[in-house]
């Protein structure tokens, strides 16, 4: 089923979203290597990768349904932060966002009777469910940590170790 009208200028509309995103981690990757948080630099410099593997998912499924995929504006990310707790808290808002814009998504399909799209979308709503929850989680850690540099280091030694191929 060709892929047409308002869910495919949705389709192009989340996969702009999602390269912004990778902008987004990109920044916050930059800013924790600027605090000398290698650790945390490389996992958010993973999730930007990461963000740029779920563009391709929308671009591939919009290709397989001969529709060509327009990339929109991608504004420079110009806001920075100075902590790590400030960092991944940016990352959930950034989340939470992506999420909701994935269930505009599903109810578009829904509406329209695509369901072509159900599967694509199916992997991106559980994706997002991980995605909070992961943030969370390490917010949370980030909270108990408090002021302990000690925490702080093992936390950057802990997320330094993630896995690039994790998307």
């Amino acid at each position: 089923m060709e892929l047409t009208g308002e869910l495919k200028d949705a389709f192009n509309t989340q996969v702009t979203m999602e390269l912004k995103a990778a902008v987004v981690y990109r920044q916050l990757s930059i800013d924790m290597e600027a605090l000398d948080l290698p650790g945390i630099a490389s996992w958010f410099k993973a999730q930007s990768a990461e963000e740029e593997v779920h563009a391709d998912k929308f671009i591939t499924h919009m290709l397989d349904r001969d529709a060509t995929p327009l990339l929109g504006n991608i504004e420079a990310q110009t806001q920075h932060v100075t902590t790590v707790l400030d960092a991944f808290e940016a990352s959930l808002a950034h989340e939470k966002k992506v999420s909701e814009a994935i269930r505009g998504l599903y109810r578009l399909a829904q509406s329209t009777g695509d369901i072509d799209a159900f599967p694509l979308l199916n992997w991106f709503v559980d994706e997002q469910i991980e995605e909070e929850a992961t943030v969370s989680t390490i917010i949370s850690r980030i909270k108990l940590i408090g002021d302990d540099g000690n925490g702080l280091l093992r936390l950057d030694a802990e997320l330094g170790g993630r896995d690039s191929s994790e998307s």
